[in-house]
């Protein structure tokens, strides 16, 4: 399914629209609560849970919707779904209680398991905020301001540099699985790190600012799924770490995704130090 342009324009401005309400909280003091995985849980992830549902069910009626503040659907009932929205309301909460404005509202359409269309919106980072897109097939994009005042360039994965010339780049969480990320790294030719917050990660790569964010700690698929539709439109991939098969959503009743990685470009070199880390924690528990 492609989305037609005035459409995707629509569902641009209402996560621009729901990132605004997002970042009027942002400003104020509000409380945090704990799920029950003990993940925190604010205001403004419930706010923009219900403006992005609201935004879908005008949009598109008939597409079911799955986000992460509503994830109780049953495998049984999404096994039958050929497409569906994956909605993560506000990816980074951690990132946003802290203040340091790394965190973004996800959007994805996902087709037979594959992410075919992501919006990334991280509205605190310029003024208007910055969103990525991306449709598998037709190419990636980042803009920057909002409404018709938007400025918009296509984007690109960077070719994989010779390390003895330039460092490769690698990004990673600043809060999870760091033990498993410094195995990897360490079994790198030359390179440098970056700790980045939320899915921006996978933004860096789309644009070529980074070539690789390995993942070995758990995350679920609404935190994954936007914004590997971007990457993978911008000529990217994300692999699943021990297979190096694309990752793929809602193939089972768990809803977490397996250690993964997110490339530029595939290497001998980098899928070599994979191995190492997942040899040091084959069962993906450091974090």
């Amino acid at each position: 399914m492609r989305l037609d342009h005035d459409t995707l324009e629509r569902l641009i401005a209402g996560v621009e629209a729901a990132g605004r309400e997002v970042m009027r909280i942002y400003r104020r003091e509000f409380a945090v609560e704990q799920k029950t995985d003990d993940s925190p849980l604010t205001e403004a992830d419930m706010a923009a849970h219900h403006a992005l549902l609201e935004l879908l069910e005008g949009e598109t009626p008939d597409i079911p919707v799955l986000s992460e503040e509503s994830s109780e659907i049953p495998f049984a009932t999404r096994r039958g779904w050929s497409r569906y929205w994956l909605v993560d309301p506000l990816d980074g909460t951690r990132e946003f209680i802290a203040g340091n404005g790394e965190f973004t509202l996800n959007l994805a359409l996902v087709e037979a398991g594959v992410p075919v269309l992501g919006i990334v919106h991280a509205p605190a980072l310029s003024e208007g905020g910055v969103t990525w897109r991306g449709q598998v097939g037709q190419g990636a994009f980042r803009r920057e301001g909002a409404g018709q005042d938007h400025r918009e360039r296509p984007i690109g994965v960077r070719a994989l540099p010779d390390p003895d010339r330039e460092p490769w780049r690698v990004v990673g969480s600043r809060r999870n699985g760091r033990q498993a990320f410094e195995t990897f790294c360490q079994a790198l030719p030359a390179h440098t790190t970056q700790s980045v917050g939320s899915s921006l990660k996978f933004c860096q790569i789309a644009e070529g600012k980074a070539d690789l964010y390995p993942r070995l700690a758990p995350t679920s698929e609404w935190d994954t799924a936007a914004a590997q539709a971007i990457v993978v439109a911008a000529g990217g991939q994300v692999l699943e770490a021990e297979t190096l098969e694309p990752l793929r959503c809602n193939q089972g009743e768990s809803l977490l995704n397996p250690g993964f990685i997110a490339c530029g470009q595939r290497d001998a070199r980098w899928e070599k130090a994979l191995a190492k880390a997942l040899a040091a924690d084959p069962d993906g528990s450091v974090s």
